[in-house]
């Protein structure tokens, strides 16, 4: 599981006789983010977050993930408030199911709910959603968990059959992300790819017609689109070293 994770730090399989008494605490915070640059997003936000984050494909261009890039700064988020309050108006789902997770399947196919003990956000006294009720049983708020992080699973595995496409089509290149510091320094972000528009617009017609009937297409152009963020990401990284 840990190759999968960005800021778990103690993951632990969900169950009454560890987490009978855990309550989980809705606080907004978010500072647990506040040390990564980018994380993996799924198809079906596209849409959303193309409207303010630069969206890129990271990792090995052969099995490569859809990915938004949140800072410019070394590993600091850009979102992330003096509070720990989100700045965008989207959040992305890989930050929003925290501090739970699903693990890998095993070899009979079974996914277990796991939850990060060490997230700030969970109490045994006080108000707080309960993971069981006094009999051991989940509550509905658990089974709402549950069901987001399977549906989150389903949205993760046709992003990479997305993903898995544009490398087989071998349509995407290196790229790189100029920006210039407060202090007036030339710096570039580099180590992901982007779609070739020119290979993109030099697909067989079979190609191009079965990603626009499965919106692989459209997603493939809300990527293209997104790049323009990258100057309002420059600008709020640039406004926040002159506020600190």
């Amino acid at each position: 599981m840990a190759k999968q994770l960005l800021f778990y730090e103690t993951p632990a399989a969900v169950n009454p006789a560890r987490h009978g008494k855990t309550l989980v605490k809705d606080t907004g915070d978010f500072s647990f983010a506040a040390g990564v640059n980018s994380v993996p997003i799924a198809a079906a936000e596209f849409a959303l977050c193309a409207a303010e984050y630069p969206i890129v494909f990271a990792g090995d261009p052969k099995a490569p993930v859809p990915s938004v890039i949140l800072g410019l700064d070394g590993s600091r988020n850009a979102f992330i408030g003096k509070k720990g309050n989100w700045l965008g108006s989207y959040v992305p789902a890989y930050i929003r199911r925290y501090p739970f997770v699903l693990s890998q399947q095993d070899k009979t196919g079974t996914q277990t709910l796991h939850i990060d003990d060490s997230a700030a956000c969970l109490v045994t006294k006080g108000k707080g959603e309960a993971l069981f009720d006094a009999g051991g049983k989940p509550t509905p708020y658990l089974e709402g968990v549950l069901k987001f992080q399977q549906d989150y699973q389903a949205q993760h595995q046709r992003t990479q059959a997305y993903a898995q496409r544009l490398a087989d089509l071998e349509l995407l290149k290196p790229m790189q992300a100029n920006y210039t510091t407060p202090s007036g320094e030339k710096r570039t972000l580099q180590g992901f790819f982007t779609v070739d528009r020119e290979k993109l617009k030099g697909l067989e017609d079979d190609a191009a017609l079965q990603m626009f009937r499965t919106d692989e297409l459209e997603c493939t152009f809300l990527h293209l689109a997104s790049a323009r963020n990258f100057k309002a990401l420059a600008d709020r990284v640039s406004e926040a070293a002159k506020a600190a």
